[in-house]
């Protein structure tokens, strides 16, 4: 098996590095070629990071609301009574298929753009509801990994616990569900990665992130060639933060295959 392995991963080409190597050094040849450019972009990376920073923080807020619901729901989704696994089956049928910028528009304009607390207006940010947006599809679908991670543990488990005095409750919590983890993680992180990537719709409700900085950067310097400049390096920053985790997934996948 190691064998056949190794023989698969010698025949994968990094695509993915070739892709970001090429494109990488055609903007620093365009912007050694041009450094007035260069200067211009310069004085606006720490806009686009600060912009950028929002985007993982969406990102990671997400996925972690999404993990959490997911693992009650994929759960649910077992469970021996219909009244407590229809609903959850409804709930992933729905969102799992629902497109991100349509879950994110819907959050943004369902929630309130302020709260009233003790008698005070505290505003709801745009990029808390665009984290409720992505959060849903992130549970559906997380839901669905969780729901095939238990199945695929041999019943011989749940026996074994059960002969030891466990409860179903304490058999799924002590000894299934922590299996289910290695099971999980290669999927998890794809998910993270789309999750990240669908970040960037945030910008058509009005949050600040990675796109949005760009937009603002290209229309206050008004210059094609800086434009064209900015949205590549808008393309590179996304590739370079979810690559190494599409690559890592990989990784996982071919070393939980050889146990």
């Amino acid at each position: 098996m190691s064998i056949v392995l190794k023989q698969e991963r010698a025949k994968q080409l990094p695509f993915g590095g070739i892709f970001a190597a090429v494109l990488g050094l055609t903007v620093i040849a365009w912007l050694f070629l041009n450094q007035s450019l260069g200067q211009v972009l310069l004085e606006w990376l720490p806009y686009l990071a600060k912009g950028f920073t929002m985007n993982v923080l969406i990102s990671i807020l997400a996925i972690a609301i999404g993990t959490l619901i997911g693992i009650a729901l994929g759960v649910m989704e077992l469970a021996p009574f219909a009244v407590v696994r229809a609903p959850a089956l409804v709930y992933v049928q729905i969102f799992r298929n629902a497109p991100h910028l349509v879950l994110i528009f819907a959050a943004t304009y369902i929630f309130p753009f302020e709260l009233v607390i003790f008698g005070n207006y505290v505003p709801f940010p745009d990029w808390v509801k665009a984290v409720v947006g992505l959060a849903i599809p992130a549970s559906a679908h997380i839901a669905e990994i969780t729901r095939g991670a238990i199945q695929s543990i041999p019943t011989a488990q749940w026996d074994a616990a059960q002969g030891l005095g466990f409860s179903r409750s304490q058999s799924l919590r002590w000894i299934i569900l922590p299996q289910c983890i290695k099971r999980s993680l290669p999927p998890w992180m794809n998910l993270y990665a789309s999750i990240t990537m669908g970040t960037a719709l945030a910008s058509l409700v009005g949050v600040h992130e990675l796109l949005h900085s760009a937009n603002d950067a290209s229309t206050a310097v008004q210059r094609t060639d800086f434009t064209v400049v900015v949205y590549l390096t808008v393309l590179i920053a996304f590739f370079l933060f979810c690559y190494p985790v599409s690559r890592f997934t990989q990784y996982l996948e071919r070393r939980l295959a050889s146990r």
